[in-house]
């Protein structure tokens, strides 16, 4: 029986493959724990979760970063991203530009996203575009500074040392690994593009990316009751974010040649939404967005734009759903319990060994980290007995992956390179945690 089923599958694979989905789906829904209360209650957290995640990421993180990666796509010369950050650019310039790039960045690991697949698309080396991928989310200044003043100055500086490493070195082996098949991709890049410089100084371009970079880090300004800086700009931030879009809509008009009359059309209606409904400034934010893109369309020399970053959006978004909701049903919200109850997690990583350092890495890297959201988390469980080690494991590998953002990252470079990548991370953040642990209990 069991050879006939065998040769079956053999003359067809593929329905093979099918009945096999059908009944492994079938049978975990059939063996579904449902009724227990820890199930119930996962259910309900990844619930909770992907909810708080559609409230507070989507418009005003997701949103903006399909927009640029869109830009991205069709306004940034692909000629001078080949330059300075392609395969056969200068490493130390090529892996300085991404890591520095990304350090401006104040962003989560889903909000990066778009912005690596944007810089990947137009032509950036595997290498580079791996540096900004982590540096994004991992290095940037303010984190640092927050984690400095929560957690302790000497934590704070090795988080600082250990990212910046990171960035460069995994960075550096991504580009050795798979220097052949790079030089390959460079090779048809340069075939498949002629010169695509729309003729704006690069003065315009930065001014154009950089605004939109403005905005989207200054809407997504968190709250961090413990700096008074970060908090003076916290309370000014959407009058920033205003400035900005403003200084963006005069760019478009008097470089883009878009018509005012649209543009101003456009900026009443935020406007009135602001004022109207000044405690949801989503919804003006989102006014905007869609409002930008509508006028893109109407414009010949514009609706590229608004085709790439629909085809970033419909590509990313669907898995980042997911995953966060699969993140919350195994690991809940911080602060409450999924599948894995967290008495299992403060007990893992109690010490300083090898052991408990690494599976702080490896559920830092499942995690779902918004940003600056790590650190009061790594206070919580330092409270509870976490070690040093373990503790700046998790702050070098969490913010910097997460479920959603490996499903989203392998539909980019594929299935073996966003292994190798995230093997890369946990490995290098277990070894400095356990370094630093160690030296730390001296």
């Amino acid at each position: 029986m069991f050879h006939r089923l065998i040769a079956l599958y053999r003359e067809n694979p593929r329905e093979g493959r099918l009945f096999a989905a059908i009944t492994l789906g079938f049978l975990a829904i059939y063996f579904i724990p449902a009724g227990t209360g820890r199930f119930d209650n996962a259910v309900l957290e990844a619930v909770y979760l992907t909810n708080w995640y559609a409230r507070e990421h989507v418009i005003l993180c997701l949103l903006p970063a399909f927009v640029i990666a869109g830009a991205m796509a069709v306004y940034i010369s692909q000629g001078s991203v080949m330059r300075y950050l392609g395969p056969d650019a200068s490493r130390p310039v090529a892996l300085g530009v991404a890591s520095v790039s990304g350090t401006l960045l104040a962003v989560c690991s889903c909000t990066v996203l778009p912005l690596f697949g944007g810089i990947y698309k137009r032509g950036a080396g595997l290498g580079p575009a791996i540096a900004f991928l982590y540096s994004g989310p991992a290095i940037n200044v303010m984190a640092i500074v927050v984690t400095s003043k929560v957690l302790g100055a000497e934590i704070g500086l090795a988080r600082a040392i250990g990212a910046i490493v990171f960035a460069i070195v995994i960075g550096l082996i991504m580009h050795v690994i798979y220097r052949r098949e790079e030089g390959e991709r460079a090779q048809k890049s340069r075939r498949g593009f002629g010169t695509d410089d729309d003729g704006k100084p690069l003065s315009i371009t930065i001014a154009f990316f950089g605004l939109m970079t403005g905005i989207l880090v200054f809407a997504n300004w968190a709250s961090v009751p413990d700096s008074p800086t970060w908090m003076a700009v916290f309370d000014i931030k959407w009058v920033l974010t205003g400035l900005l879009a403003a200084g963006f809509a005069g760019l478009l008009i008097w470089q883009w040649n878009w018509p005012v009359k649209q543009v101003a059309g456009l900026a009443a209606v935020v406007i009135l939404a602001s004022v109207i409904f000044p405690q949801y400034p989503q919804l003006a934010f989102a006014l905007g967005v869609v409002g930008l893109m509508m006028i893109a369309l109407t414009r010949d020399p514009d609706r590229e734009w608004v085709d790439q970053s629909w085809d970033f959006t419909k590509q990313i978004l669907p898995l980042l759903v997911m995953g966060v909701f699969i993140a919350g049903l195994l690991l809940g919200r911080p602060g409450h319990e999924g599948l894995i109850p967290n008495a299992w997690v403060q007990a893992a990583v109690g010490d300083n060994s090898l052991t408990s350092t690494a599976l702080a890495s490896v559920l830092g890297a499942f995690m779902y980290f918004s940003t600056l959201t790590e650190i009061p988390i790594v206070e919580a469980l330092m409270g509870a007995g976490m070690g040093k080690g373990p503790a700046l494991a998790l702050l070098l590998a969490g913010p910097a992956l997460s479920l959603p953002n490996m499903l989203v990252i392998r539909t980019v470079i594929g299935t073996q390179k966003t292994l190798v990548y995230c093997a890369l991370v946990v490995v290098m953040a277990t070894l400095s945690g356990f370094i630093y642990g160690n030296i730390q209990s001296f």
